[in-house]
């Protein structure tokens, strides 16, 4: 079922499936003949991985499978008619994956406790089952540019680790790759596209409600940062990017005890300049006060 949209939103659709198709093609995440499970929880973010999804894969080069997965959790008032309906009403494969991990995790976590890292280990071995049992050998998922800058913060101020979430990733068991097609869009844009198109979206009430979580207060931050600096989240991902290993400090990464006069070190002590300098004649110095 084709939604009508305004030229506007049209014209954002083409912005993200641009962004998205990028994204696919800079990390190779979608091969000829592969067999793609969408991870759809029914928040704006997984609604827009499958629009985008099912757009590229009309004109791709490549031939490959999409099928939608929906895992109903069993949470109270979870509406599990919306998102088989949505399924059928725009004619993609789908299957709905019923699990109880709900009570699993109320009655793990303590009452005031974040519930997310019990809740994800979950949901992601019940994903990665079935996946197998369908033959899907990538999984999407639907992180954004937001989230990826987030869990870079998230695991430096809090793990210790210079760690985010790669766009492409394989499964500990060496099954499956998993891909974040929608790595170069960002939460706004993707917002104002799922309002556009007037998606049926689903609140999770088991960890959307936890406003203590520290990926809220990361969020919060960088949405301060964003307001009083626009653009930083989108410098810090191209950061990401950008990964000089001689100017941090793993020695895993960069052999700092045999460092030599003549071991070659990007950028050298320039990375420090902000900008070039240019000087003409000498440069006077002030003597000490």
């Amino acid at each position: 079922m084709d939604t009508p949209v305004s030229a506007n939103l049209q014209k954002l659709r083409k912005f993200l499936e641009g962004r998205t198709g990028k994204a696919i093609m800079d990390y190779n995440m979608i091969a000829d003949g592969d067999t793609v499970l969408v991870c759809c929880s029914g928040g704006k973010d997984s609604y827009t991985l499958l629009a985008m999804l099912m757009a590229l894969q009309k004109r791709a080069p490549v031939k490959f499978r999409l099928i939608a997965m929906n895992l109903d959790q069993k949470q109270p008032g979870f509406p599990a008619d919306v998102l088989p309906a949505y399924f059928d009403s725009i004619g993609i494969e789908h299957r709905i994956i019923e699990a109880d991990t709900y009570s699993i995790v109320k009655d793990k976590i303590p009452e005031g406790k974040t519930t997310c890292s019990l809740c994800s280990r979950l949901r992601r071995g019940i994903i990665y089952r079935t996946a197998k049992e369908l033959g899907a050998n990538k999984i999407a998922l639907g992180h954004h540019r937001d989230d990826m800058v987030h869990t870079l913060f998230l695991n430096m101020l809090f793990g210790g680790k210079m760690k985010a979430m790669p766009p492409k990733l394989v499964t500990d068991d060496k099954a499956h790759v998993v891909i974040r097609p929608l790595a170069y869009c960002s939460e706004s844009d993707i917002a104002k596209f799922a309002r556009g198109m007037a998606f049926p979206i689903i609140p999770c009430n088991l960890c959307g409600s936890q406003e203590n979580l520290q990926r809220q207060k990361i969020k919060e931050m960088m949405q301060d940062w964003d307001r009083r600096y626009p653009g930083r989240t989108e410098s810090v991902f191209t950061a990401m990017q950008n990964v000089v290993p001689s100017h941090l400090a793993d020695n895993t990464l960069f052999d700092f005890s045999g460092l030599t006069l003549d071991t070659p070190v990007d950028e050298g002590d320039i990375a420090f300049d902000t900008e070039p300098l240019e000087f003409s004649g000498a440069i006077p110095i002030s003597p000490l006060a």
